[in-house]
């Protein structure tokens, strides 16, 4: 069974640092794509930053670009989300997800199989 686990959310002030973790089990992580995607109360949820386990290339949203960096530890079989000069705006329950195959990869929720439970991040100004 295909199971992800995001961690390492927490409550942060404007301009401080958080690192999430997603821990993905039950397949080979090089066929994958893993993506982090957020949810605030109100709003949609939004793609924030991908990774392709196969090749290491990476998208992210332009709202988080030159903060926010995404890795993955093959090794580890965990993907990481290093958010750096957080806002208000960042507050959100983020989630990890997980999609089988190699090439190019997007930041559209439903084109993701599988997804962890997600973890708070509030951002106070």
């Amino acid at each position: 069974d295909v199971q992800l686990q995001a961690s390492g959310g927490g409550l942060v002030q404007a301009g401080g640092s958080l690192r999430l973790s997603c821990a993905v089990s039950g397949f080979t992580f090089d066929d994958y794509a893993v993506g982090w995607f957020r949810q605030a109360p109100g709003k949609e949820r939004e793609g924030v930053s991908c990774i392709s386990s196969s090749d290491g290339s990476t998208h992210s949203a332009d709202s988080v670009k030159g903060r926010f960096t995404i890795s993955s530890d093959n090794a580890k079989n965990t993907v990481y989300l290093q958010m750096n000069s957080l806002k208000p705006e960042d507050t959100a329950v983020y989630y990890c997800a997980a999609k089988r195959g190699r090439g190019h990869i997007i930041l559209v929720p439903d084109w993701y199989d599988y997804w962890g439970q997600g973890t708070q991040v509030t951002v106070s100004s």
